[in-house]
């Protein structure tokens, strides 16, 4: 049986070509993000990677810990990925990880006493400072537009991501 292709929802090639720009620019953004945003905080031993982890596990609603399917779903990496970066913060003192009461199997991880005051003492400021300079020239408002429009784009990909799990593309019957 062949397959037919569905019509494309914009036959505007301007809607294209400016999609092909704003993804390419994010794609840009998300590089140069994790160069800039390493060298902000690399005096306190981190990473843009680890300050995902802490700042992940700094919420308040963590304070119990959390699976790492649970953190690599958070952070929308894979568990292969985050487990190197988990296991260096282990063992740097920053977090731990202990047996889920409620299920053996699966352990839980969280801050360290340690961990919770380099990130917040140590590498808040200069997250802060980090922010400052990449964010320069946008209002609050401007930065809640641009938020809003990137969780449009995140909703849209995790839905995405979900049909490709699931074998469905979206692009053939």
């Amino acid at each position: 049986m062949a397959s037919s292709t569905k019509p494309f929802a914009h036959n505007d090639p301007a809607w294209y070509s400016l999609a092909n720009r704003m993804f390419f620019r994010l794609y840009q953004c998300a590089n140069i993000l994790h160069k800039t945003g390493t060298r902000a905080v690399e005096d306190v031993g981190l990473t843009t990677q680890r300050w995902a982890v802490l700042g992940a596990l700094s919420r308040p609603e963590i304070t119990d810990g959390i699976s790492v399917g649970d953190l690599a779903t958070y952070l929308k990496v894979s568990r292969q990925s985050l487990s190197g970066i988990t296991k260096r913060l282990e063992e740097d003192g920053l977090i731990e990880s202990a047996a889920d009461t409620s299920d053996g199997r699966s352990r839980l991880f969280r801050l360290t006493n340690h961990g919770r005051t380099t990130f917040e003492e140590e590498a808040t400021p200069l997250i802060e400072q980090f922010y400052d300079t990449a964010a320069s020239g946008l209002t609050v408002e401007g930065l809640s537009h641009a938020l809003h429009y990137i969780m449009v784009l995140l909703e849209n990909m995790e839905a995405l991501d979900e049909d490709q799990r699931e074998g469905v593309s979206g692009i053939c019957d």
